[in-house]
């Protein structure tokens, strides 16, 4: 899904995690299977499926966990 879709709420697929590359200051909500293609840019030699496991299971203690380039943290409430 592009994030242009994403953005405009036409994914039909829900975030699960929030996304942010070192370079950025906005995160951004993501769906499963974004997070499997970062991970798979980010660390090719890992299986993703696990990997995204052990992510959402840290980031549920309020843990930001850092692959590669790239940020992962919990769902944040809208304000």
């Amino acid at each position: 899904m592009s994030p242009f879709l994403r953005r405009w709420g036409l994914s039909k697929e829900k975030p699960v995690i929030e996304t942010q590359f070192l370079k950025e200051k906005r995160w951004i909500p993501t769906t499963r299977s974004e997070a499997l293609k970062i991970i798979l840019d980010e660390m090719p030699q890992t299986d993703a499926g696990p990997t995204l496991e052990y992510l959402l299971s840290e980031t549920k203690k309020g843990i930001t966990v850092t692959l590669g380039e790239c940020r992962f943290r919990a769902l944040q409430q809208k304000r």
